[in-house]
């Protein structure tokens, strides 16, 4: 017997919490977090987000900026209708209790900071930690919800669709298979409606600022059940993670360089300006770039970040969460400057929806980083991303409140008669260090065909292995994450490998004109087709 509920979120960033609030007054919720709910990488988000909040600023300029740092992809109407209802969105956090820092001479009351590549001060802020302040309060907010059941330290196997069970020729999602990582069981989940909330795939690179679960679990699951994907070349790296062997995946945030902070090599030169005008407030493709070929030209490990020539109060005032962090690594930047390299920070393209939100499946919903709404194009604009996740998990709600409601299916259980426990986990762990490590070498900041086609072929090796062990073993939460990764990097070689040209984010040795026509790169998949189908028996 399956559990049913009237919708079914996958995922527990801004994105899925911002629905599940929104909908959970006359609908029945369930919320499904792999880890706990401030595990997400909108509860690392230190920046803040972006809105028009001053009368100097205009939804215009904002538009503008977003379309700029987008390299020509964007989609003009979702641009706008983002920016338009960002004010609303930052008015009901504020409602919630969310506690931004404020600025008692400025005309908002908040203290607002600027960003590379905006044109004003616009991006509201809770010191550097406004994802985990945001998280903070949507998090009780959801636990005190009466109509919302939170099931922490579960992952989804796969999502279940009519198609697959050949219970009609249209494709409808009827909810998901859920692993129990406590019990190793798993549950079978319906739902009237589904919504995948899950995040990025930056954890399918070997440096990335992402948390461990952003492992592309939703797009991989949309992929297999039949949606289209799109943009997936366009990778952000965000040009400044520290470096630090005890430091795993910790971003100095961008307002820093917003707030003045220079980029330096070891002797204390800047290099910015001769990369590009806007030099250190540069969009992060840029700047990740000319970071990247430093230190290749010059055979370093790393650059530095120097906000030293500041106020040692002004920085432990805007910047505590760095300050402590870089402090406890004897690193004290009031004094010194910071060691930084690049990392894999964004995952621009995701499962193509519609202006509602919805993908190719019907009452399937994809939202936040799993998407692609046509916001970022090839490099999405910094602290645009908790905008989106906002804006379009209540836009979710709203059509998820407006459809109209249907009787939700008795699934079959999950099927694992014919598996057993595995022999060697060890096999997964080297796959994954494996997988990691060529991407980053193949697929990263600098791209050339060689370099991809040398990745196609390594997946394509691996995917065999991982198909073998899914198929006759019973699924963990690592062996689900790796056959998730090993979909979504095949995906971002085959787009890599269809863009030829260089664009945003997505930058190629053997293509480094752009082309005069901006076209998304877009993937179906073939009928019944998937890298790695295997539904234990279903």
């Amino acid at each position: 017997m399956s559990q049913q509920f009237d919708v079914l979120i996958i995922g527990s960033g801004l994105a899925g919490l911002t629905l599940a609030l929104q909908v959970a007054d006359s609908k029945k919720v369930c919320i499904v977090s792999k880890r706990t709910m401030q595990d997400s990488a909108s509860s690392w988000a230190q920046g803040g987000i972006a809105t028009v909040l001053n009368s100097n600023d205009t939804i215009d300029e904002h538009v503008a900026d977003t379309l700029i740092a987008g390299a020509g992809l964007c989609d003009p109407d979702i641009t706008r209708m983002v920016t338009e209802h960002g004010r609303e969105a930052i008015d009901w956090l504020i409602d919630l209790g969310v506690e931004f820092t404020r600025e008692e001479n400025s005309e908002t009351g908040y203290h607002l900071t600027r960003e590379g590549g905006h044109s004003h001060r616009r991006i509201i802020h809770a010191a550097d930690a406004t994802g985990k302040a945001v998280q903070k309060t949507l998090s009780q907010k959801v636990r005190e919800h009466a109509n919302i059941t939170l099931l922490e330290n579960h992952i989804a196997v796969d999502l279940i669709t009519s198609k697959k069970l050949k219970k009609e020729s249209t494709n409808n999602c009827l909810g998901a298979y859920i692993l129990d990582n406590s019990s190793g069981k798993v549950m079978t989940i319906a739902a009237q409606q589904t919504a995948l909330a899950t995040g990025g795939a930056g954890k399918v690179y070997l440096y990335t600022t992402n948390p461990d679960v952003s492992t592309g679990d939703g797009i991989a699951m949309a992929w297999r059940a039949g949606c289209r994907v799109s943009n997936l070349e366009f990778v952000q790296f965000h040009p400044t993670c520290l470096f630090h062997p005890h430091a795993k995946s910790f971003l100095i945030t961008e307002a820093i360089r917003g707030e003045g902070g220079l980029l330096k090599l070891p002797d204390g030169t800047r290099f910015m300006p001769s990369h590009d005008k806007r030099a250190e407030l540069a969009p992060r493709d840029v700047v990740a770039r000319a970071i990247d070929f430093e230190i290749k030209k010059r055979g370093l490990e790393f650059v530095y970040l120097d906000i030293s020539h500041q106020p040692a109060a002004f920085i432990k005032e805007h910047f505590p969460t760095v300050y402590e962090r870089c402090l406890a690594l004897g690193i004290d930047i009031t004094t010194s400057p910071i060691p930084v390299v690049p990392a894999a920070h964004y995952t621009c393209g995701g499962v193509v929806v519609d202006h509602n939100s919805l993908t190719d499946i019907a009452n399937l919903y994809a939202i936040g980083e799993t998407s692609c709404t046509g916001l970022h194009g090839a490099n999405r604009l910094a602290s645009n991303s908790l905008l989106e996740c906002m804006v379009f998990g209540r836009i979710a709600a709203k059509q998820i409140l407006a459809a109209p409601t249907h009787n939700v299916t008795d699934l079959p259980d999950w099927d694992e008669s014919r598996v057993t426990d595995a022999d060697e986990e060890v096999l997964i762990t080297h796959t994954w260090n494996e997988l990691r490590r060529f991407m980053w070498n193949y697929v990263g900041i600098v791209r050339t065909d060689k370099r991809l086609s040398r990745a196609m072929h390594r997946i394509h090796m691996l995917r065999d292995e991982v198909h073998e062990f899914y198929s006759n073993f019973r699924v963990t939460n690592d062996l689900i994450e790796l056959r998730n990764l090993l979909q979504v990097a095949e995906l971002i070689v085959k787009s890599a490998m269809e863009r030829r040209e260089s664009r945003g984010l997505h930058y190629s040795k053997d293509y480094p004109e752009l082309l005069d026509e901006a076209l998304p790169t877009v993937l179906t998949p073939a009928e019944n087709y998937s890298l790695l189908d295997n539904q234990h028996g279903h």
